[in-house]
């Protein structure tokens, strides 16, 4: 069983507190780490406090070379670190392969944004008080920055708290999921060998109970949090003046006009709908589709979903493969039994086998439905007609979550209609609302959360206005 150990403040050491590690598609524990306490806690903030001057002053070519090794450190070693992240989600390769190829982007793009953080010089002359006075805004690091990153994307939503704060000269501690905490841990070790001050980065697996220190602890000024909405929202009422960023959960709402290219809906709902067992807060939970082209959609989807390849997630072929764990996949086959008790018809799935659940299709639900109320957060979709444009957007905006949707259509007025109606953080056009780039903002409304992420986006969060009156 390989051992990795944590990393706290430059150095990777052990606890008393080890933890296994389990591979979800054989259900074996495969590697072992250890859990922070409250002493490499304490231990950890004191280090980033000691640096926070040095990474105040950093200059941008330094923060942009250490970034650029850290991404070229990735590049090196992308398939052992894919394979690490298959091993501990279950994700198959290919998606893990483009979670790491996609955290090599969020590096590179903060290694850019670092050369031009905020300034700003105004003229303070508006009115006779001002008169031969002008203002110079420049924007220092808020502080040390609290992150807690989730099990899906373990790398790539860890590393979009980890970058944007080396961008702006935050020191950082990183609460990973213990459920998948390794593949952040073999990114410590290409941190480790940057000239990144020791200290500036802790990556800390912890029990929630004591990493909410995190949370509540006045020497963070910014708590990043990506998670479930009930947990978010909590945190924000415990952490007191911090800053807080929050990125929660979804519902997404997928609409599919007549005049969309059907083919291409039908290729993106299946991506949207089932990449990573639909364990992604923007799957494309609730795809509705014109009365007229129901019917084709419906057969040509359903078919293609069959047809989607299970099996081992370190198969390259593999497209679909177990849920995080066993208890999950219980909880999504108690959702759609109970949608099937109250009358939802299944076009396909429906069905557990241990920690996999069937991709599975669900028409004839109704709003109040859990599978379509809440946050699903597995490969199950709900498909249904509509014959009124304005009134399934409406029907999408009926709902807790605002985070993103997918609007297939060829006709302006409707993409118009769309973007200004649809009360969510992000219209996709001709695409699943599981669609993302990293260095576009990102983030939702409502129960979806606060804030934006997306690399230029969260170094703002991590930095604040200081103004200069000469």
């Amino acid at each position: 069983m390989e051992e990795y150990k944590i990393y706290l403040a430059g150095k990777f050491v052990q606890t008393n507190s080890e933890v296994k590690i389990f591979n979800p598609y054989h259900e074996k524990a495969f590697a072992k780490t250890y859990l922070a306490g409250k002493q490499e806690l304490e231990e950890a903030i004191i280090s980033g406090q000691k640096v926070l001057k040095t990474m105040r002053d950093l200059p941008s070519y330094e923060r942009y070379d250490i970034l650029m090794q850290i991404a070229q450190g990735l590049s090196d070693n992308l398939n052992e670190i894919a394979q690490i992240l298959s091993d501990e989600s279950g994700k198959p390769m290919r998606y893990a392969k483009g979670e790491i190829q996609r955290s090599i982007q969020t590096f590179t793009v903060a290694a850019e944004e670092a050369k031009r953080l905020p300034a700003e010089v105004m003229s303070l002359d508006w009115t006779a008080a001002g008169k031969g006075k002008q203002g110079v805004i420049r924007y220092f690091p808020v502080g040390l920055v609290a992150g807690i990153s989730p099990f899906n994307f373990p790398m790539n939503l860890a590393v979009h708290k980890i970058a944007p704060a080396i961008a702006a000269g935050c020191p950082i501690i990183l609460k990973p999921s213990t459920t998948t905490p390794l593949s952040t841990l073999a990114l410590a070790k290409i941190i480790d060998k940057t000239s990144l001050p020791k200290g500036a980065i802790s990556i800390l697996p912890m029990s929630r109970a004591e990493g909410n220190q995190l949370v509540t602890d006045d020497r963070f000024k910014l708590l990043s949090f990506t998670g479930s909405p009930h947990v978010g929202w909590l945190m924000k009422a415990e952490s007191g003046r911090k800053k807080v960023v929050l990125e929660l959960g979804g519902n997404a709402g997928m609409v599919i006009t007549k005049s969309a290219d059907l083919d291409l809906a039908v290729e993106k709902a299946i991506i949207g709908g089932f990449a990573y067992s639909g364990q992604v807060c923007i799957h494309a939970q609730r795809i509705y589709v014109a009365q007229e082209i129901f019917e084709e959609f419906a057969h040509k989807f359903v078919s293609k979903v069959k047809n989607l390849k299970v099996g081992d997630p370190t198969d390259d072929s593999t497209e679909i493969s177990a849920m995080i764990d066993e208890n999950n996949a219980k909880r999504v086959e108690a959702w759609v039994n109970e949608a099937i008790h109250d009358g939802a018809k299944v076009l396909c799935g429906g069905n557990r086998h241990g920690t996999y659940y069937e991709p599975t299709i669900l028409s004839d639900t109704k709003p109040k439905m859990k599978v379509c109320a809440l946050e699903v957060f597995g490969p199950v979709v709900t498909l249904e007609p509509f014959s009124d444009f304005e009134s399934v957007i409406d029907e999408v905006n009926e709902s807790e979550f605002g985070l993103q949707a997918g609007v297939f259509t060829n006709q302006i007025d409707e993409m118009d209609y769309a973007f200004t109606n649809l009360e969510v953080g992000g219209v996709i056009i001709n695409d699943s609302p599981i669609f993302r780039v990293d260095h576009m903002p990102y983030g939702g409304i409502k129960d979806s959360g606060l804030g934006r992420e997306g690399v230029k986006y969260a170094i703002h969060d991590m930095m604040e206005a200081r103004i200069l009156v000469r």
